[in-house]
């Protein structure tokens, strides 16, 4: 009976103080959904404003100027292939959706590790919390982003960013504490200010390591795709989750063939880059 007390007893102080939490911070939570949305939307149109056939000849252009000519005709038949299953629109929605969280986990995620790099104290700090976020199940994020930002891209957005923040915390600040200390001591004889020492000395050591941790990032974020389908995101997940509940099975295999096309075409792409960017860093 305790133990069945103090569970309603949580229960209805985390219902409350959720309630309370959306009250109050209603105008903040408004303005939130509308800079995420404005920022998704924005990304769709650029995304939108060419037809499928020049995306596809800009991934194989991409892929051959990063891997070679083999893998650029690949990625450009793969491209096409998500427009002849009459795809397209909603591979390019889940495209936007997966830049869109992969930046702005970038932008939180790549300082946050240059300063755990840095700081030891705060990176053992930091250790548990990103535990803790990789262990949780990804439906747990959705429910509070629900509650304050309703259903749509902005909470799909925020679940995403969440989940695809860890990768880029760790591998940039490992890349920060893998300088080797030789040429630290050698920034320091040569009387280097704390700025000149990170960019010219640590930065470049790190570039690969950052580079990976934006690859697990962006794969993290593909991750979330149909999950976020179900909160309305839009895309290939919510086609797949909508396929799902009215037994379509063919139109949620087209829809799990798009996003692993897309998948695979932005790994390897991001991959090369990085080990292009390991190569320049020896």
């Amino acid at each position: 009976m305790d133990r069945l007390f103090i569970t309603d007893t949580f229960d209805a102080w985390t219902d409350a103080a959720l309630g309370w939490i959306s009250d109050k911070g209603e105008w903040l939570f408004d303005s939130l959904r509308a800079v995420l949305e404005g920022t998704y939307d924005g990304v769709l149109w650029l995304l939108q404003l060419a037809p499928f056939y020049v995306i596809a000849i800009i991934g194989a252009l991409l892929g051959w100027r990063l891997i070679n000519a083999m893998a650029g005709i690949l990625a450009g038949l793969a491209l096409i292939f998500c427009a002849v299953m009459g795809l397209w629109t909603e591979t390019m929605s889940t495209l936007a959706l997966v830049t869109t969280a992969t930046i702005l986990a970038l932008v939180v995620g790549i300082p946050t590790g240059i300063v755990a790099g840095f700081v030891k104290s705060f990176d053992r700090v930091l250790e548990p919390v990103l535990d803790l976020i990789q262990t949780l199940p990804p439906y747990i994020y959705l429910l509070p982003a629900i509650a304050l930002l309703g259903y749509g891209p902005a909470t799909a957005l925020v679940a995403t960013v969440i989940v695809a923040m860890p990768p880029a915390i760790r591998l940039t600040s490992l890349g920060i504490r893998m300088t080797p200390h030789e040429f630290i001591e050698l920034g320091q004889a040569s009387g280097l200010t704390p700025w000149q020492m990170f960019i010219k000395i640590r930065l470049p050591f790190a570039i690969p390591s950052v580079m990976a941790g934006i690859n697990q990032s962006l794969m993290m974020a593909f991750g979330m795709v149909v999950i976020a389908g179900i909160v309305g995101s839009g895309g290939l997940g919510e086609t797949i989750y909508t396929a799902v509940r009215t037994l379509d099975i063919a139109t949620s295999i087209n829809a799990a063939i798009a996003i692993v096309i897309l998948t695979m075409v932005l790994d390897r792409l991001t991959q090369s880059a990085a080990h292009r960017a390991e190569r320049g860093g020896r």
